[in-house]
């Protein structure tokens, strides 16, 4: 209960970000709207361990090069005197931060000498990672979404995309390990990559990073219920179930944020 809690409020954007970047009035989706750089984004509060944030891909730009990167930063965005125009390598180069750029393919980080970890079957309906459950259904993206997408094709739920795709899912979270450290493990479609950095530390909060580079131009923030839903997703639930497809939430007397929140989830 407290880790869901924490992510409905954490599951927003900064007010500290890139000067290209321009964020909506619920702070949930972030858009690059000049250029193809100094689209830095972080998350609103520090991650709590075992605690994704997920953006998904909304918009894309022909005709740039490179993709969206993510990671951890151990420096507080509010601290910053001026926003890095990109996160690799001028974050990097500050210290302090882990930041990955997202390829088409795959991302999977394995460690000299080390196995790659099972990593379950894609239909099982959590992701594990260390001791955190992660619902599965809420970390993949799709190209057929719909209400009714999975009575009408029963492949629906192995629909999934490439990592940068338009709607593909992708999230970020550290797992603490026995020496006080932790590993920095990167989620794709529900599927989690491994570690991708090591020995990030405990001591001090982290803060997801999202650069909306180059061809990736616009992303919005998912939240991610752990355990039991909340009062707010149990009400996004009931309006999705009296509608035909979730773009007649338009027409409904809502107020903006509310619509915003049923139609993206």
């Amino acid at each position: 209960a407290a880790m869901a809690a924490r992510c409905r409020l954490a599951a927003r954007f900064h007010h500290v970000h890139g000067a290209n970047i321009r964020l909506d009035a619920s702070h949930t989706q972030a858009t690059r709207v000049e250029s193809f750089a100094n689209g830095l984004c972080f998350s609103q509060e520090p991650l709590a361990p075992g605690q994704i944030f997920l953006v998904e891909i909304e918009e894309k730009e022909l005709g740039w090069c490179g993709h969206l990167r993510v990671g951890l930063t151990a420096h507080d965005p509010q601290s910053l005197e001026v926003v890095p125009e990109y996160s690799l390598p001028d974050l990097v180069n500050m210290g302090d931060t882990w930041v990955f750029a997202i390829t088409r393919n795959h991302n999977r980080v394995v460690v000299e000498g080390e196995q790659a970890q099972a990593q379950g079957r894609p239909w099982e309906p959590f992701l594990l990672i260390e001791r955190v459950r992660i619902p599965r259904d809420t970390l993949v993206g799709r190209s057929r979404p719909g209400r009714y997408s999975h009575i009408l094709d029963d492949l629906y739920k192995m629909n999934v995309l490439p990592a940068t795709a338009r709607r593909s899912r992708i999230g970020v979270l550290y797992a603490p390990q026995p020496d006080g450290t932790a590993d920095m493990h990167i989620v794709i479609n529900g599927e989690d990559m491994g570690p991708s950095a090591r020995g990030l530390p405990t001591t001090r909060p982290l803060y997801a990073v999202i650069d909306v580079f180059a061809s990736t131009k616009s992303v919005r923030v998912i939240p991610v219920d752990y355990g039991f839903p909340s009062l707010q997703t149990l009400c996004r639930l009931v309006i999705q179930k009296h509608i035909v497809h979730r773009l007649a939430i338009n027409g409904l007397d809502l107020p903006p944020l509310l619509k915003s929140f049923c139609q993206h989830e």
